[in-house]
């Protein structure tokens, strides 16, 4: 079974709908598999976007991605094609950065 990506008014329309439900008298568990997703979704959504109108989780879902994308092209890579992980690679990097600039000296000059 594949996976669904909702957009952020759906999510803000399934939060509601929970809780539409359980005032009705429904419990949490029940409200959550009649909108069709698991519990563990079901709050994170709540703690991500409990409280915001569907405009402002758009708003946010864009921040974020923008963020992630600017992150991506800001952060230097190593050899690897990733962030360092350690203080050993972030040295490493560098020694061979300096290496790289210094001539040897048997070149002509």
């Amino acid at each position: 079974m594949g996976k669904k990506r909702h957009k952020p008014e759906e999510v803000v329309a399934k939060l509601r709908q929970v809780d539409v439900l359980v005032s009705q008298g429904k419990t949490v568990a029940e409200a959550i598999r009649s909108i069709g997703v698991t519990e563990v979704t079901y709050y994170r959504w709540r703690q991500e976007c409990g409280g915001l109108k569907s405009d402002q989780v758009k708003r946010l879902k864009d921040l974020e991605s923008e963020n992630s994308r600017l992150r991506r092209v800001c952060v230097p890579k190593t050899m690897y094609g990733r962030r360092p992980r350690c203080k050993r690679e972030i040295d490493f990097q560098r020694s061979v950065r300096v290496r790289s600039c210094i001539r040897p000296l048997n070149a002509a000059a």
